[in-house]
């Protein structure tokens, strides 16, 4: 259990230690990813940046992740009974979302290189992986050195979809309880994040200078 993001940043930063002074890139999952990324880039010294990435949800159960979306990239479950129809419509509406932040993120700045460097996925926990999964095939195909995934909690299954992925070379994970529903559950603040605390972090992170 987990006392909140900040808690859990901190605990996967100390995980993340033996990254300290290597050509690294921390990619948060916007939204909830941000403060756990902004800990860990902190600590690391190395910059900050998000992934632009979203999951499909179900139509009967929006937590339930069929699919994620990029912007130019979708990765789909194998899923009976939802319309194609659904996940076209699905797939436009996430899409003018991550447009939006997009601009919204990179208004003053340009998006981190990830060539010949050491690419670290963070978010809050995942339950699917879906998500992580089409943003490390994102990134592989800007040919980084090493594509790493971290994570606070996620179910056994999860990890080893993402283990078993052509895309990620590595995955750290703190916690991989036997009983995940939600990854809400193992945390006792798990507040929604904003838009504005996400650009927040971000400028702060692209300000702060080591030293």
């Amino acid at each position: 259990m987990f006392t909140d993001r900040i808690d859990a940043g901190i605990q996967l930063a100390d995980k993340l230690l033996p990254f300290k002074d290597k050509e690294v890139v921390i990619l948060a999952i916007p939204r909830g990813g941000l403060p756990l990324g902004s800990i860990v880039a902190k600590t690391l010294q190395a910059p900050l940046d998000v992934a632009l990435s979203k999951k499909i949800g179900h139509p009967y159960n929006r937590e339930y992740a069929i699919g994620a979306v990029s912007m130019d990239q979708i990765v789909m479950n194998d899923v009976a009974g939802v319309h194609q129809r659904y996940i076209e419509e699905e797939t436009t509406r996430i899409r003018e979302i991550l447009k939006k932040r997009h601009e919204q993120y990179y208004k003053n700045r340009k998006p981190q290189d990830l060539k010949d460097r050491i690419v670290i996925i963070i978010d809050d926990g995942i339950a699917t992986g879906n998500t992580i999964r089409v943003t490390a095939e994102m990134v592989k195909a800007q040919k980084p050195k090493k594509v790493v995934v971290a994570i606070p909690v996620a179910p056994k299954s999860a990890i080893k979809s993402l283990e078993d992925s052509a895309y990620i070379d590595q995955v750290i994970c703190l916690q991989t309880p036997y009983d995940f529903m939600a990854v809400g559950q193992f945390y006792e603040f798990f507040d929604q994040v904003s838009d504005e605390e996400a650009i927040k972090l971000l400028q702060e992170s692209y300000e702060y200078k080591p030293g």
